[in-house]
């Protein structure tokens, strides 16, 4: 194998560190649709329990690894979101978020989360680190029996191998990679003998009725020095991009990066592999199918969430996060309502919805980017109504939050305030609203939106104009530290505000 330019030392003898964490959270999520979309994905979503599968994957780790030494990878659009879910996990994660420009695929990020782990381990030579890297959007429902199986893999990890966890297959599952376990190696490890990426359902019974293969779950466990080789080897654009990073931040050149996955990237051409058997019930939550089989069933094996009314239904999954759902004589059959939104389908044919949202996207819909209620850093926005040139909205300003100063090209505005204090910049001028006030914003005005109470302020807007998407915004200010442009739209919806 070629040695590292960077010198990194692949000795395990040096001065070891505390292992460190990533865990990737910046998937879409789309076959969860309509409760999964662009700007609030399946992992920041609570989709059984009060907790989401985020901060389900955090209080996991943090059995294991510190908070000082855990990192989580997001998308740039859900940075504020992902940061308020750490603070209510532990407050001390709330500076541990990296923000991805665009996405690229899990090596990538695994690569911004490693630039973060080697800098506080204090210099380029930290070779022994130990860092496990670890999906935001996948359950596990035994989190002793995880921590048990990581602390194996640990010290298979220390000596030298990258570390996969394999989960004991219930079925022909063709939806999963499979993992061809080898000999035994280490604590409770087995060498990998191949990959198989999500085979058929004929090669899937196939493989269980030969024996010894694994789910692929996604989880990691590696030193640092191990991993940064195998990219120097098999993926030399990210590793001359990897070293570039001595003179400019790695998000500089993210977008003229490849779209790499770490298990077609590295993880299936490397040699020395090992895997550990799980003793812990997982699931990737990747269809409706999974949470029908994984939740509570009443007495006629359906599965029901939020207010639903349900007569002579069997076996069917039925959720309600907006207004009553009443069903009636259902068989075999998925129904999620929300506010804007309704997916009917059979159980069978949950693989169904990745094409649905597909079809939506193609027609420009907005339902695959947001809900009716849009959670952003200064507070939120709900839709209430809209039609052909003008759109009303309901926001909210939380206290002492403030939105960007900005402008519109193709719309003007009129807000009403019906709760709260409200300081408004219009042009020029600065001044105080209070409730049942209004103002008129023109268009290509530059304007402002804050909060300077100690309550919510609640405003209603009302737009109009012939073109009232969220990317005819002109950000001049942002106490964020979100993009300003002063000269174009963000181009992205998610920065609305």
């Amino acid at each position: 194998m070629a040695q590292p330019t960077s010198s990194l030392p692949a000795s395990p003898d040096a001065p070891a560190f505390p292992p460190s964490a990533i865990i990737l959270a910046g998937g879409s999520g789309t076959r969860l649709w309509p409760l999964s979309r662009t700007l609030l994905p399946k992992q920041l979503l609570a989709l059984s329990g009060k907790n989401t599968l985020l901060q389900d994957t955090l209080a996991r780790t943090l059995t294991l690894f510190s908070a000082e030494r855990t990192w989580v990878a997001t998308n740039e659009e859900h940075v504020y979101e992902v940061r308020g879910q750490l603070r209510q996990v532990d407050p001390g994660l709330d500076g541990r978020v990296l923000a991805e420009p665009v996405g690229k695929n899990t090596l990538p990020a695994i690569l911004l989360g490693l630039d973060r782990i080697l800098g506080e381990a204090g210099a380029e030579s930290a070779g022994p680190t130990v860092v496990g890297v670890f999906p935001a959007d996948h359950m596990v429902t035994d989190a002793t029996a995880w921590k048990s199986c990581m602390e194996r893999g640990l010290g298979l990890a220390r000596d030298g191998w990258l570390v996969t966890f394999g989960i004991p297959p219930a079925g022909p599952e063709t939806g999963y990679g499979y993992i061809h376990r080898g000999r035994a190696v280490g604590d409770g490890g087995y060498t990998v003998l191949g990959f198989t990426e999500k085979p058929g359902l004929e090669a899937a019974k196939a493989m269980l009725r030969q024996g010894g293969y694994l789910w692929n779950s996604g989880m990691y466990l590696f030193r640092a020095d191990v991993f940064l080789e195998a990219v120097e080897r098999f993926v030399p654009r990210l590793w001359a991009w990897w070293l570039a990073r001595r003179e400019t931040p790695l998000v500089e050149g993210y977008g003229g990066i490849p779209d790499l996955s770490v298990d077609y990237g590295i993880v299936e051409k490397m040699e020395r592999i090992a895997v550990v058997e799980a003793a812990f019930d997982w699931d990737d939550l990747g269809s409706w199918e999974a949470l029908y089989r994984l939740g509570t069933k009443d007495r006629n094996g359906c599965v029901i969430q939020g207010d639903v009314l349900a007569l002579d239904c069997r076996d069917s999954l039925l959720v309600s996060r907006g207004g009553k759902l009443a069903a009636t004589g259902l068989r075999d059959v998925i129904v999620v309502q929300t506010r804007d939104a309704t997916l009917v389908c059979p159980l069978s044919g949950v693989q169904g919805v990745k094409d649905l949202v597909a079809a939506l996207r193609a027609q420009g819909s907005s339902l695959v980017q947001a809900h009716v209620t849009v959670r952003r850093p200064w507070g939120s926005y709900t839709v209430l109504e809209e039609g052909p040139g003008y759109k009303i909205k309901r926001i909210e300003v939380l206290p002492g939050a403030s939105l960007s100063l900005q402008m519109h090209h193709h719309r003007s505005e009129h807000w009403v305030v019906i709760a709260g204090t409200a300081r408004v910049q219009v042009g020029e001028q600065s001044f105080l609203l209070a409730e049942n006030q209004s103002v008129d914003i023109p268009k290509t005005t530059p304007h402002r939106l804050a909060n300077p109470g100690k309550v919510p302020a609640e405003i209603i807007e009302i737009q109009s104009g012939p073109y009232l998407e969220e990317d005819d915004i002109v950000r001049f200010d942002d106490v964020y530290g979100r993009r300003v442009d002063g000269g174009g739209g963000t181009g992205a919806a998610g920065q609305a505000g």
